[in-house]
């Protein structure tokens, strides 16, 4: 049990990840660069980068 309740969490973590990654490359297209979105939500425009190609990239 402990182990399918640790997957189920896996799972959810990944969705969370996917789903903010889309938020932030839908900021950077609105907002015009992964550098304004940085800006907005004071995080390195490296992690913004960096969580947009992992995240977003089909698998």
């Amino acid at each position: 049990m402990e182990d399918e309740l640790l997957e189920q969490l896996d799972r959810q973590a990944e969705a969370s990840r996917r789903r903010r990654a889309k938020a932030l490359r839908d900021g950077a297209d609105e907002l015009g660069s992964v550098y304004a979105v940085a800006k907005d939500r004071r995080l390195s425009w490296t992690a913004v980068a960096n969580a947009i190609k992992k995240y977003t990239t089909t698998k």
